[in-house]
């Protein structure tokens, strides 16, 4: 089997999930897109918005990532653990030995 430098692309169908929020919420979202194009000059919907929101939510919590490093760490054994990628060491030739 050919080993490739660039690892199989993960899935990236996109799911949809529809929620329901609270008038109060509603107007918060509908606040931040508004504060949004005004920071940034580009009008962007709540619905477009939000899987960023919860993107940058999840990433930056830190008890979720302790957490599911560890749920992680249960599922797979060391014996069944995906392998890991290695970065190979690129040997550079030595500026004479190029030639021209």
């Amino acid at each position: 089997m050919t080993e490739l430098k660039l690892a199989r692309l993960p899935d990236r169908t996109p799911v949809k999930i529809t929620i329901t929020v609270s008038p109060e919420l509603n107007q918060a979202l509908r606040q931040y897109a508004e504060i949004y194009r005004a920071t940034y000059g580009e009008a962007e919907s709540v619905a477009d918005l939000i899987p960023f929101m919860l993107g940058a939510f999840l990433d930056s919590d830190k008890g979720f990532a302790k957490a599911r490093k560890s749920i992680t760490g249960e599922m797979f054994s060391a014996e069944s653990a995906p392998r890991t990628e290695r970065r190979r060491k690129r040997t550079v030739p030595e500026p004479s030995s190029i030639s021209a």
